[in-house]
């Protein structure tokens, strides 16, 4: 007999002794909840159980990057894939309509669902099957589609790109240089983020929020930051090589509009990867791209960086 939505107790966790329900769903998060708990990263209220009985049968959970500030992903939703007696699409449907009701104030769009899958997901049935039931949820909501992301990780064992000598490498000089040539680099953009971005906001609004939201959360110094200038100093393009909450990263990487085509790209990537390397003492790199960002995934896979997995970003643009 199928679990009908009205015997399913939907619930927060109580607290953080809740873990280990909350956790007997598989998920490579699990291990960051109890720090995220911690540091406020994550709340009870934010994290959520659907039961049948004492059976945890689904949960969902919101995330933000600092103590205090609002959800900024729904980066957990998961049900029971093996359980025979449950209908998954209408019991996820329940818990994230019930979720977003009593976590978000009326009106509120949601944030945005993150998913973290495997490289080759497509080829595996079980986890296809999986990822497309709660992108259909997402969608019965109201959600669509952003984009599909490739994640990618440099070890120190691989061999160090080498930046080159066509290029001068820099400090930045301030603030308001790096917020000039960033929205320079918008123009044309193959990220889907900055292209949606775009469609409501100037390139000077959508790099402020890249300051206030993204930037922010780095623990490491702007002095790392560089711009790359050609012989003459004219610039070309910039790297943000940095620590975010969780992992060193090429936090973004751009060239110019009228410098595109002749390969710095690789200049660059190779200068972020060592300043992480000789500067920061790093012993592994994160970056991540779009998947249709096909330059870019090509200049990280020459530069030693392997696909480690992959992201499902969905959105929505109205509330429930």
């Amino acid at each position: 007999m199928t679990v009908a939505v009205s015997d399913l107790t939907v619930r927060p966790i109580t607290g953080p002794d809740e873990l280990p329900l909350f956790n007997r769903f598989p998920y490579l998060l699990n291990d960051e909840f109890a720090g995220d708990l911690a540091e406020g990263r994550r709340h009870p209220a934010w994290m959520w159980l659907a039961l049948a009985g004492d059976r945890p049968v689904a949960r969902l959970s919101f995330w933000a990057p600092h103590r205090g500030d609002a959800p900024l992903l729904l980066d957990v939703l998961d049900v029971d894939d093996e359980a025979a007696d449950l209908d998954r699409e209408t019991t996820l449907e329940h818990l994230l309509r019930t979720a977003l009701a009593a976590t978000l104030p009326e009106g509120t769009v949601p944030p945005e669902y993150l998913r973290y899958v495997s490289a080759d997901w497509r080829s595996d049935p079980r986890e296809h099957r999986a990822v497309a039931e709660r992108m259909a949820v997402v969608e019965k909501t109201g959600g669509s589609l952003l984009v599909e992301r490739l994640r990618f990780q440099w070890d120190l064992k691989d061999a160090a790109p080498s930046p080159g000598d066509r290029l001068r490498f820099r400090e930045i000089r301030d603030e308001q240089e790096m917020r000039d040539l960033m929205a320079r680099a918008l123009q044309g953009s193959l990220d889907a983020h900055h292209r949606n971005e775009l469609r409501t906001k100037t390139p000077e609004e959508v790099v402020s929020d890249e300051f206030a939201e993204e930037f922010g959360r780095y623990s490491t110094p702007r002095s790392w930051w560089r711009i790359a200038a050609t012989p003459d100093g004219e610039p070309v393009g910039f790297v943000l090589p940095a620590r975010n909450v969780m992992h060193p990263i090429i936090g973004y990487i751009a060239v110019l509009p009228e410098h595109r085509g002749n390969g710095y790209i690789d200049d660059l990537l190779a200068e972020g990867t060592r300043v992480l390397v000789e500067e920061g003492g790093e012993t592994y790199i994160r970056a991540a791209t779009d998947l249709g960002n096909t330059p870019m995934a090509e200049a990280f896979a020459r530069a030693g960086y392997a696909t480690i997995s992959r992201i499902i970003d969905m959105v929505w643009d109205a509330p429930l």
